[in-house]
């Protein structure tokens, strides 16, 4: 079976490498950015099969990445997960409206990221 490359997008190093250890023992394989500017690198040079993105990080928020994805006719149909603190209706409903596969509220469940990650896999 091929491994799936996820992307891991998070400010905050606990949360990065917790999701990126779990995740590796789900079998997929991973790449971890701490900001905006370094996923949009790793994108363009490992091509994910699937991004994890918090919204809020400093220099580039998640919308601001997210935003930069749908604008490239290679990655416009990239699927992405929004994992974030920021649970506003507005907020939701922008993800969405930009596109997103799914929009997850921290604190998260790591079992239900894995059923959404292997859901959104099984849709594409």
């Amino acid at each position: 079976m091929i491994s799936r490359k996820v992307l891991v997008v998070d400010d905050d190093e606990h949360i990065l490498r917790s999701l990126a250890q779990y995740l590796e023992l789900e079998e997929f394989s991973v790449k971890t950015a701490s900001g905006g500017a370094e996923a949009l690198a790793l994108v363009e040079s490992e091509r994910p099969d699937l991004v994890v993105l918090d919204v809020m990080m400093p220099e580039m928020d998640g919308f601001e990445v997210l935003e930069n994805l749908r604008r490239k006719p290679e990655t416009e149909k990239l699927p992405v997960i929004m994992l974030t603190a920021r649970d506003q209706h507005g907020d939701v409903l922008k993800g969405y409206q930009m596109g997103v596969s799914s929009y997850m509220v921290k604190p998260f469940n790591l079992d239900e990221l894995v059923e959404v990650i292997n859901q959104v896999f099984a849709e594409a």
